[in-house]
């Protein structure tokens, strides 16, 4: 199976290097040192989007956002164009149920499949193949696209029999990191307020009934954060204020009140306006920390 990687971001990039072990994958970022650095991996890159993705059978897509996707498929030098009849486009970006759907029925039109796979895990974990992995999509594409998807993933879950299916559980996944980050942000700065040493208070938290994924992983440089210093970017800020966005967008949509949510997405959003958005997602924090003197 021939598959072309279109975006060598922090996950793109971990994502084609673990497939170009077992496929023969060709990798394109529009960023020259993306392109270098796959190449000294050993990973086969093309010229442009268009000459990637040419005979491929899968287009796996990482990308940030829905306007992203729309120009890569449809704007100048567009990839859709380009696809053969008959492949399908592996969407591993969260841009929301509407967007996919849209962007579903298009391909669709020109013969083309959609595989709607939000991924979830980070990084490090998409270099070694143990991603979650959500998928909406109809049965014969997921079946094409099985054998990606099963080496992308240590969890995979077919959601629903749909583009857009995926997204929507997506939106749910979010829905819970974003307010988990949001919530560990403020008990530690409460903490810190309260005069307790924070590493202490971590230490305790993760030992209790309190404990979470994300205040384990975000809750040491939460910390750093919190002591006026810049920890390292792991996650940015500005990715939840797109996330929670959808959400909150979802739920309006479905006609259901998410008041927890939308708390939390007013937080991300106070600290793109302080500047935070490239920062680390954990720097929430100081929305609500008092600033270090």
């Amino acid at each position: 199976m021939k598959i072309a990687v279109i975006g060598l971001g922090a996950m793109g990039y971990q994502m084609c290097s673990w497939l170009n072990n077992d496929f023969t994958v060709t990798g394109y970022d529009i960023a020259t040192e993306k392109m270098e650095m796959a190449a000294k991996e050993g990973i086969k890159t093309a010229p442009s989007a268009r000459e990637a993705v040419k005979d491929t059978d899968v287009v796996l897509v990482a990308v940030r956002n829905s306007a992203q996707l729309n120009d890569l498929l449809y704007g100048e030098g567009g990839i859709a164009s380009a696809m053969r009849t008959g492949s399908c486009l592996l969407l591993t970006s969260t841009i929301g149920i509407e967007a996919v759907e849209t962007v579903a029925a298009k391909l669709k039109a020109d013969g083309i499949g959609l595989i709607d796979a939000p991924v979830s895990g980070g990084p490090a974990r998409a270099g070694k193949g143990d991603l979650l992995v959500v998928v909406g999509a109809i049965e014969e594409e997921y079946n094409f696209a099985k054998p990606v998807l099963d080496a992308m993933s240590s969890t995979l879950v077919w959601v629903g029999k749909a583009p857009g299916k995926g997204q929507a559980m997506k939106t749910v996944n979010q829905l819970l990191c974003g307010v988990h980050i949001a919530a560990a942000g403020e008990a530690l700065a409460l903490a810190g307020q309260l005069d307790l040493d924070q590493e202490v208070v971590l230490e305790a938290l993760m030992a209790g009934a309190a404990e979470s994924f994300m205040l384990g992983d975000r809750g040491p440089r939460a910390i750093v954060a919190s002591r006026g210093e810049e920890p390292e970017v792991k996650s940015r800020l500005d990715i939840f204020v797109k996330d929670m966005g959808i959400v909150t967008a979802a739920a309006k949509a479905a006609g259901m009140a998410v008041p927890v949510a939308a708390a939390a997405e007013q937080e991300y959003l106070l600290g793109f306006a302080k500047g935070q958005g490239a920062m680390d997602d954990s720097s929430v924090i100081n929305v609500v920390a008092p600033e270090v003197k």
